[in-house]
This record gives structure tokens, C-alpha cells and sequence, in this order.
């Protein structure tokens, strides 16, 4: 018995030593970064971060990894875009609309409508051409920050204490949208009255009436307990629930080129596996509110919505910019 304990003890002393003895051959010492987002660890930010932290730990022997900071610990996404870009946090994962605060040709990915369904969004944010036009409009509009690949939790809804069946159920109502002019336009459109607040506050802002309309996947209203304060989810579907992975400028820097190539593959892998993984869970959500007592209603007349929304697209891409008119034209080519 004894020296059975004795042979586990050194085979793992082994294993830790073989680690070690890769990651001195590669001539690092160990490093942990900072890595935040303002969702649940249950949701796809949190999925996304396991999945990148285990590969890069896989690619580097191990002398790399993160440290998860989720649920907005160190700031809601403005704030820890702010961070980031100081570089005080390494990597940070937020939506595509925060992203248009700092580049707002980020909001071509609020324009409502343009994704067909569910197959359609999941084709367009793998896409290598998405990525590369993305990440060079980020390059051309924020500096202190780079993008390193995008991923989505699939359609946004509304939800709110009553139903939306059409566009009728929206006029006049304050709706809390993410802080883009694209969502601006397109709400103002429906005659409702946009208003913007950080995710943090959306829960409280429902139960007290600052806001009656709040929008977005059903998996963030499930594991946020939205529903609490908004038990009606009306199958709308006008936008998609994108984000991406940032990097902070400095600690890109403080990279050589072999970790940066490790980075960029534990994002290339982790992000795809994630969107999958988010879409199952956004479609998974549905009988887990119906469950918890929300009215989730499926007879929507999207059409009400979309006859205003299709002809702003081009007109709000244009007037966000060239890499928004490529993006949109390119989500549009994909079949």
C-alpha cells in the first residue's frame, strides 16, 4: 500500500515537473491574467473563458493562464473597457454595442433584422472575413486594446410585465437599450423611447418602472433572474446578442511572438465552441423560464417591426462608416 502512495506521489511530481520542463524550455516563467466580463460563470462569457484558459494553458506547458473576474467584479463593461485600455485588466469580453462607446462602427452588429435566424448569425460571426474586417475596424478606431475574435449568444428578445405581439406594444414605452446610435435609431423608429443604462441596473430599473421594456437573450434574462422583475419574454428576435474577446494593447506588448501566437490560437478555439455551446443554452432557456412560471410568447409579428427596420440598415451603416458597409454587405453574402 505504502508503495503505491509512494509511486503516485512521484508520478505526479512527474507531471508537474514535465510541465515545468516546458515551460523553462520555452525560456517563460509562469504568468496569470486578469480576465473579466459581466455575466454569470454559467452563461457563454463564462464557457468562452474556460474553455480559453484551459487551451492556453495546453499551448504554453502551462507557464500561461487566467484569473475569471465575472459578473461585472471589476466594473461593467464601459468601465473595464476603460480598464483594459490602461491596462490594468488583460483580457475582457463584451458585446459588440458597449464596443461601439470606444469604435461606433461596432454597432453594425445592433442593426435589427439583418440576421435571417439562428443558423444564419452562428455562419456569420465564424466567418474569417467577419473577424478580419471587425478587428480592423477596431485597429483603425481604438488604441490601448486589440480584438481577437467575436462569438454570440444568440437573438435578443424583449421582456417586460406584458406582452409585445407588434410594434403597438412598444410605442410611448421606455425600453433599456445598450448604448449605441444604432439602437437609438431603431427604437426611435418604433416610436418607443430608448434609454440607455449599464446591464447592472437593468433588474431594478424593471421592478421599479424606470424602464418598462428591457431586450436581450433568454439565457441572460434566465441567469440573471431577470424574469423576476419582467416574467413576460416576447419571442421578438429583432437583434442579435453579439461579443468579443478583447486584449489589452499593453499586454500584447509584454508578449513575444511565440504567446501571442498561443493567445490567438486559445481564441481561435475557444470562441467557436463557445457560440455553439451559447445557442444551445439561449434555446435551452425557453423551457427552464417556462418552467420558473414566465410567459414566453412565440406569436409575434416580427413583419410590424421589420417593414421600418430594413430600410434604416443601410442608411445607419453608411452613416457609421466604410468597415460597417463592408461588414453588413458581408453578413447580407452569407447563405
Amino acid at each position: 500500500m505504502k508503495s503505491r502512495t509512494h509511486h503516485s506521489a512521484l508520478s505526479a511530481l512527474a507531471l508537474v515537473a514535465t510541465v515545468f520542463a516546458a515551460g523553462v524550455a520555452h525560456g517563460q516563467t509562469a504568468r496569470q491574467f486578469s480576465f473579466a466580463y459581466d455575466q454569470p460563470t454559467t452563461t457563454a462569457y463564462g464557457i468562452a473563458a474556460n474553455i480559453f484558459d484551459a487551451k492556453l494553458k495546453e499551448l504554453s506547458g502551462g507557464t500561461m493562464s487566467i484569473n475569471q473576474f465575472p459578473g461585472g467584479q471589476l466594473g461593467q463593461e464601459p468601465q473595464a473597457l476603460q480598464k483594459m485600455r490602461a491596462g490594468d485588466i488583460d483580457f475582457v469580453i463584451t458585446s459588440t454595442a458597449n464596443a461601439s462607446t470606444l469604435a461606433p462602427q461596432a454597432g453594425v452588429f445592433s442593426l435589427h433584422f439583418i440576421f435571417r435566424d439562428q443558423a444564419h448569425l452562428a455562419k456569420v460571426l465564424a466567418d474569417p472575413a467577419v473577424a478580419a474586417e471587425f478587428r480592423a475596424m477596431i485597429k483603425d478606431s481604438v488604441q490601448g486594446a486589440q480584438v481577437l475574435g467575436l462569438l454570440t449568444m444568440g437573438m435578443r428578445n424583449m421582456y417586460s410585465k406584458k406582452e409585445v405581439k407588434s410594434i403597438a406594444d412598444v410605442k410611448n414605452e421606455k425600453v433599456r437599450v445598450q448604448a449605441t446610435k444604432t439602437e437609438d435609431a431603431f427604437f426611435s423608429a418604433y416610436k418607443a423611447v430608448p434609454i440607455h443604462m449599464p446591464f447592472g441596473q437593468v433588474y431594478t430599473s424593471l421592478q421599479t418602472g424606470l424602464i418598462q421594456i428591457a431586450e436581450n437573450g433568454n439565457d441572460v434574462v434566465l441567469k440573471n433572474k431577470h424574469y423576476e422583475a419582467a416574467p413576460v419574454v416576447s419571442k421578438t428576435e429583432h437583434e442579435a446578442n453579439n461579443s468579443h474577446l478583447w486584449v489589452s494593447q499593453k499586454t500584447w506588448d509584454s508578449l513575444t511572438p511565440e504567446q501571442r501566437t498561443w493567445v490567438t490560437q486559445a481564441a481561435d478555439y475557444s470562441l467557436p465552441i463557445a457560440s455553439r455551446k451559447a445557442l444551445e443554452l439561449n434555446t435551452a432557456a425557453v423551457n427552464s423560464l417556462q418552467k420558473l412560471g414566465v410567459k414566453y410568447v412565440e406569436e409575434v409579428d416580427k413583419k410590424s417591426f421589420s417593414v421600418i427596420a430594413t430600410p434604416l440598415q443601410d442608411s445607419q451603416a453608411q452613416e457609421l462608416g466604410k468597415h460597417a458597409v463592408q461588414i453588413l454587405a458581408l453578413v447580407r453574402g452569407i447563405k
